[in-house]
């Protein structure tokens, strides 16, 4: 009896021993294909959003020898022309403000943002984006003004006060953070007003701020290859990924249950997810979880295109998005980084006024604004035009994008005041050319942009005019 009890104890220590020694399991042993399926598609929701940002931010800070690399992290990269159809890394980009970017690094401490004094009439943003990919806070011309001055963000670790010559500290859950700036440009003309507005954009680290010793520098992250946007969608690496991207933000109470669940599968910031370990069933039972979380997205689109579902639901701060996950995965899917919807909101043409899906190979639409009934922006607004499936920019002749208010008095309107818009592959004629937004020859679709919107864009008393076919 003595002895059974004494292998018991052994033998179980032992076990714990050799668990914390031994490489995680794909998934527990005592978890069912029904169980698995119905947790990868919780955990696919969950994690798109992040593995995606980590997509981007392994492009622009990381890969070095990669076509979109922008610069070290903790610096600011200055883009001094607005997105083409090039620029691929970001799905849905706008392509009216220059960007200016900033991946920190909140481990070691704090880092500082200094804004310039920018005029006035200049609408411009600092929209800060965590690693799960909520907005959780903003600088810019709605929150803070255009006086400037210097912010510092730090991380969750961090408890000091607001050091001196700071206006404001920002605190983030995650400890890397993006920092997106838009600058507004007027007209092309206007690019070196923005450029050296963006030369006054500065980012350091807080003890450079202060003039002080710095703190003990944090370790050298060895990060994993990122994914491309294809295999997001069909490896299941995509889940190791996600892996990667939760030790960056300690586990929030809200979703300690659901880091429970995930666990049950190799989820979580201290597992190893290895597909090559799974069961056949337990593997199928996990790609079908995946693809059960892109069926619900599709769901979701049908709310989107019957208007129940808009824009300003997708994009916020966790305290406004109440942890639905399908609305983040939405968001990311949708158009990553999209602002929350005091900062801008984002009316989208996917259907016609006969909820027929837009393809420009079988002709053309027409969008009129009647009299009065501009959208309404106390910054700026902008029609831009996407293909599909990649929802990037769609080259053109005449190498427009977009149309938006700053050419209003180069657009043509109607006897009654109103402005029609031509959304077509072939041009609409020399004299209708002004009014002519370039689409690809087959599906595509178009998000009309409202940059920090009145009321009335936020309450619906304004609506969006319907997407006609051309008769």
């Amino acid at each position: 009896m003595q002895t059974s009890i004494m292998r018991t104890i052994v033998g179980g220590a032992l076990a714990t021993m050799l668990a914390g020694l031994l490489p995680a399991a794909a998934a527990r042993a005592d978890v069912t294909p029904g169980e698995a399926r119905a947790i990868a598609k919780e955990a696919y929701t969950y994690g798109f959003p992040m593995v995606d940002n980590y997509r981007i931010m392994f492009d622009y800070w990381v890969d070095k020898s990669g076509p979109e690399y922008k610069g070290p992290i903790n610096t600011i990269q200055n883009s001094a022309n607005v997105y083409g159809p090039e620029d691929k890394a970001i799905q849905t980009p706008n392509s009216d403000t220059p960007y200016s970017y900033a991946w920190l690094d909140l481990r070691a401490e704090p880092m500082v943002l200094t804004l310039p004094p920018i005029d006035k009439g200049r609408y411009y943003s600092v929209q800060l984006i965590d690693a799960y990919t909520y907005n959780f806070d903003y600088l810019g011309s709605r929150t803070t003004g255009n006086d400037g001055g210097s912010f510092a963000v730090a991380g969750p670790n961090w408890k000091g006060d607001t050091p001196k010559g700071i206006k404001k500290v920002l605190r983030a859950d995650t400890q890397l953070v993006f920092a997106l700036y838009r600058t507004q440009l007027f007209n092309p003309g206007d690019l070196d007003n923005v450029k050296k507005i963006q030369a006054g954009y500065k980012v350091q680290p807080l003890s450079g701020f202060l003039g002080q010793p710095a703190p003990k520098a944090a370790p050298t992250i060895d990060f994993i290859k990122a994914l491309t946007p294809e295999k997001e969608k069909t490896s299941l690496e995509f889940f190791n990924i996600l892996n990667f991207a939760l030790r960056f933000g300690p586990t929030l109470p809200s979703e300690k249950q659901l880091m429970t669940r995930f666990a049950k599968i190799s989820v979580g910031p201290e597992k190893t997810f290895s597909a090559e370990k799974l069961s056949p069933e337990l593997k199928k039972a996990i790609e079908d979880g995946r693809a059960d979380a892109w069926q619900a997205l599709a769901e979701l689109q049908k709310q989107a295109d019957a208007g129940k579902v808009t824009s300003g639901d997708l994009f916020g701060t966790r305290q406004y998005l109440k942890n639905n996950y399908l609305y983040r995965f939405a968001g990311a899917v949708f158009g990553i980084y999209g602002n929350s919807k005091q900062e801008a909101i984002y009316p989208a043409y996917f259907v016609d006024a006969g909820r027929q899906l837009l393809n420009a190979s079988k002709g053309g639409y027409l969008l009129r604004f009647a009299k009065g009934q501009l959208p309404p922006a106390n910054a700026f607004w902008s029609l831009t035009m996407y293909n599909l499936p990649d929802r990037l920019l769609v080259a053109n002749p005449l190498k427009r994008y977009l149309i938006n208010s700053p050419m209003l008095p180069d657009l043509k309107r109607d006897s009654d005041g109103a402005i029609a818009l031509y959304i077509q592959h072939e041009s609409p004629g020399k004299d209708k050319e002004s009014n002519w937004l370039p689409a690809p020859d087959g599906p595509f679709f178009l998000i009309l942009r409202v940059y920090w919107p009145k009321q009335a864009a936020l309450d619906g008393t304004w609506k969006q005019p319907p997407f006609n076919r051309a008769q």
